[in-house]
């Protein structure tokens, strides 16, 4: 079985997952960034990972899903500055399933990570009072994804091939 692990980032939350995840699969694998990879011919799964940016999927990554993982096995995972289980995350990814409609999505992953202080200091002068609050959410963030949900990364990753 050959699995891959691509992803975006723009801080390294993402990347650290993705080597979380890389670091627990067996058998034959790749990690790339998502700029890197023009198709997933010859992976029999593949973990596309990203961060949640302005409350939605990337536009790169959503057009990769939507174009480039139909009838293959897939696993989406996500970092984004909120704790799990945030009602909102739902509602901020759903295009991702509607993206992955062609593909076997074996499940996904989501994980806070640490929000950027520019984006910080740029939801704090928002005129938006929600956006002034998850500006007011960015020192709690400081060090995620830490070493718990690094963890439950790697368990994903181990619940995931284990379905192939």
């Amino acid at each position: 079985m050959k699995t891959l692990v691509t992803y975006l980032t723009q801080t390294g939350n993402t990347q650290k997952i993705a080597e979380a995840i890389y670091g627990e699969l067996e058998g034959e694998k790749d990690i790339k960034p998502i700029n890197d990879v023009a198709d997933l011919e010859g992976y029999d799964l593949a973990f596309i990972g990203f961060p949640v940016m302005q409350f939605d999927i990337p536009p790169k990554v959503k057009s990769f899903i939507s174009e480039k993982t139909a009838g293959k096995n897939i696993a989406i995972f996500m970092t984004h500055a909120v704790p799990e289980g945030f009602e909102a995350i739902h509602s901020w990814t759903g295009s991702c399933k509607e993206a992955a409609a062609g593909a076997n999505v074996l499940g996904s992953f989501d994980c806070q990570g640490e929000l950027a202080q520019p984006v910080i200091d740029m939801l704090l002068q928002a005129d938006d009072p929600q956006m002034q609050e998850f500006g007011k959410m960015g020192p709690s963030t400081k060090g995620q994804p830490d070493e718990s949900r690094i963890q439950k990364a790697k368990d994903f990753a181990k619940e995931i091939q284990a379905k192939l």
